[in-house]
């Protein structure tokens, strides 16, 4: 007969086989002779310290395994006929414009707030291995070939060494800064339309993106307090640019938002505006004007504005302000911008804004826009200017439409 099988588990505890105490204690003693061992006992340590990790890790799995990832290689199409033509490089293949932003924005009705939040970790795959976030220095630029640079400033006659550094000044035989920094223009009968981009200097990246793909036309003004103004200056000048300095003036809100030390005041006497102002013209050469920094508090100010404009009115300097001293008079040359094209920074806002320029260059005979140097301002305001002179109107400096 064959024995019955004993049942894998019973309720009772199995008999120990023969022998069985005995050999538990043989066990026990060869573990306390390990232990003992010191070697022996860290290499065993080791094993289980490794053991529990991988245990951990299987148990636990990847932490980001949960969240989406993303791997968008970017390729710049190439337009017809463009084959064999060597590859973009990085910074070309990550601009606005090699991705076609806000190309027919307004039939589209393009809005970036419209778009969904995106979530996860996106790989981005440039074609020459470039880093985006990397320094400026470190990005190839896009750049446009310098069209007609203007002299190298300072020029000889128009500027006298001050307390604080150079002047500018009206030279004895009657130049001025305005007329010998402004960019020459030639008209071509049509409504003149300007654009003033401003706000430069401080942003290392943002400045001399606008300084090199902006059309030469395009006048720059540049933050007095910026690091290496002169340099900046001159890489204007040298790209064909036209350039402002800021003046930086009291706003209504001040001193809750403050221009900075040399703010013009409202409160102030004439010989402190003046004394303000000396140091403010003095961070560089090569200017041919002046614009306001914020100010509508200072505006108001008649013996403060009076002032300021004396002193530019005696240096041959223009004054170009964002509408807000239309009133003012002044100065050796002065301009009032019709517009200022990036109240809201969204592409439809800001084409609507130089629609509104055009039409008010058409309806005068000349216009002036003035923005800042946001990457959708400069972005839409290159392909605005590219379509100026098929819609029937002449891009020129801003000198060119101030006045006397």
């Amino acid at each position: 007969m064959f024995a019955k099988r004993q049942p894998a588990y019973s309720g009772a505890p199995a008999a120990p086989s023969p022998g069985g105490r005995a050999d538990a204690r043989g066990w026990l003693d060869a573990v306390r002779r390990f232990a003992a061992n010191p070697y022996a006992a860290a290499g065993g340590a080791a094993a289980l310290f490794v053991t529990a990790a991988t245990a951990l890790v299987l148990v636990a799995g990847d932490p980001f395994a949960g969240s989406p990832m993303i791997k968008v290689p970017l390729k710049r199409p190439q337009a017809p006929g463009a084959a064999g033509q060597p590859a973009p490089t990085g910074a070309e293949a990550f601009t606005l414009d090699s991705l076609g932003f806000g190309q027919d924005m307004a039939a589209e009705g393009f809005d970036l707030a419209d778009a969904p939040p995106v979530q996860g970790t996106a790989v981005i795959v440039l074609p020459d291995g470039a880093v985006p976030g990397g320094s400026p220095e470190a990005m190839p630029t896009v750049r446009r070939a310098p069209a007609d640079p203007l002299p190298a400033a300072p020029i000889a006659g128009v500027v006298q060494q001050g307390p604080q550094g150079p002047l500018p000044v009206i030279a004895p035989d009657g130049r001025t800064p305005f007329a010998v920094y402004s960019r020459p223009w030639r008209s071509e009968g049509k409504p003149k339309v300007a654009l003033i981009v401003g706000g430069l200097g401080l942003n290392p990246a943002a400045t001399r993106t606008a300084i090199e793909r902006l059309p030469p036309e395009v006048t720059l003004s540049f933050v007095p307090y910026a690091e290496g103004l002169q340099g900046w200056i001159d890489l204007a000048r040298a790209n064909g640019h036209e350039v402002l300095l800021e003046i930086p003036m009291e706003p209504s809100d001040y001193p809750d938002n403050d221009p900075g030390p040399y703010t013009l005041l409202s409160s102030s006497n004439p010989q402190e505006i003046n004394r303000r102002m000396e140091w403010l013209l003095s961070r560089a050469s090569g200017y041919m004007g002046v614009t306001n920094y914020l100010g509508d508090k200072f505006v108001a100010s008649d013996a403060g504005m009076a002032a300021f404009t004396s002193t530019l009115k005696s240096r041959g300097l223009a004054f170009f302000d964002d509408g807000s001293a239309r009133t003012r008079s002044g100065a050796w040359a002065r301009a009032s911008a019709a517009t200022v094209v990036d109240e809201q920074a969204s592409p439809e806002a800001i084409v609507a804004q130089f629609n509104a320029l055009e039409a008010a260059a058409k309806s005068r005979g000349a216009a002036l826009g003035t923005g800042f140097a946001y990457p959708v301002t400069v972005e839409v305001a290159l392909r605005w200017a590219a379509g100026v002179k098929d819609r029937g109107l002449q891009l020129v400096p801003a000198s060119a439409v101030a006045r006397r």
